[in-house]
């Protein structure tokens, strides 16, 4: 089980401030990292990779440092976003050559396997530069996973990819994360996030914005309106006792539809079912308008 870790870590170039004072625990299992374009997430990943010293604070993997320290590339798999490859190798050369800079006992078996994992093997000896962008995504992965690492990082995976491919490599991370390996990916496919990961931590101008699932931040953020949706018997007489109680900060009809939006979360999951017996309406159906990744997201880089 490996554990990465940032610790009040701050990242800045010149007079930009990339990453700042963010402290965050990486541990077994899938883990989304969102954020807007501008957010730092690449940053981020370039720290937890080694790529990048730290300004400030420190980056760890199981307590050990990170920058120049060759060893935790043993454990540790990446994929970065940028298309950085020798297109003049075949894929099979080029996971082969990855395997043998880790010093695989068998570098052919371990490119082989990789492959395999991301199904390139019918493409294997054709150029990478006669790839399409998701064939690179899929031949960066096998690079990644040819030492079997215990860590992986992957920066905007799904990038390029179709539905099929996105839905296998779904399948094969969410494999490792039942294996109990430590992945980290970010993405602006926020569906796929939601789907994926079972921990989010977002990321807001380069400061650390929130950490839990989608459900969680959402519920902890009290400050916030929540929508419903809702179909009633008599939609005009549940919103007529609604309107009444302080807890609901607005209410419209939309057809045969009932639009509420609650101010207090708790006070309005209560209420509600009281209210719709006190005026002998039956609820039909009860459907939460803003309950989405996206809309967790967009109202965490609003404010």
């Amino acid at each position: 089980m490996a554990t990465l870790r940032l610790d009040a870590c701050s990242r800045w170039f010149g007079n930009v401030v990339a990453v700042n004072d963010v402290t965050m625990t990486i541990g077994p299992g899938i883990t989304g990292l969102l954020g807007p374009n501008g957010a730092g997430k690449s940053t981020l990943i370039h720290l937890l990779a080694g790529f990048l010293p730290p300004s400030t604070g420190t980056v760890t993997l199981d307590e050990a440092p990170i920058w120049k320290n060759p060893e935790v590339y043993r454990a540790l798999g990446i994929v970065p976003e940028r298309e950085a490859t020798y297109d003049h190798l075949t894929g099979r050369q080029l996971t082969v050559a990855s395997a043998e800079l880790h010093r695989l006992p068998d570098p052919g078996a371990a490119a082989r396997r990789a492959l395999a994992a991301v199904e390139m093997t019918d493409a294997q000896d054709r150029k990478v530069g006669e790839y399409s962008k998701g064939m690179k995504q899929r031949i960066k992965m096998a690079s990644a996973l040819v030492h079997d690492p215990a860590v992986l990082l992957l920066d905007e995976p799904f990038n390029g990819m179709d539905p099929r491919q996105r839905l296998h490599l779904i399948q094969l991370l969410r494999a490792m994360g039942d294996e109990g390996r430590t992945v980290l990916f970010s993405s602006h496919i926020l569906e796929e996030v939601e789907q994926l990961a079972h921990q989010i931590e977002v990321v807001v101008a380069g400061r650390y914005a929130a950490s839990g699932d989608y459900r969680e931040i959402r519920r902890l953020m009290t400050d916030r309106p929540h929508q419903y949706t809702i179909v009633s018997s008599d939609n005009r007489a549940l919103a007529s006792a609604l309107v009444a109680d302080g807890s609901t900060a607005g209410v419209s009809l939309d057809g045969d539809v009932l639009r509420v939006q609650a101010a207090e979360f708790l006070r309005f999951a209560a209420l509600l079912p009281r209210v719709a017996r006190d005026a002998g309406v039956r609820l039909l159906q009860v459907t939460p308008a803003d309950e989405s990744l996206e809309s967790v997201f967009s109202y965490l880089v609003e404010n």
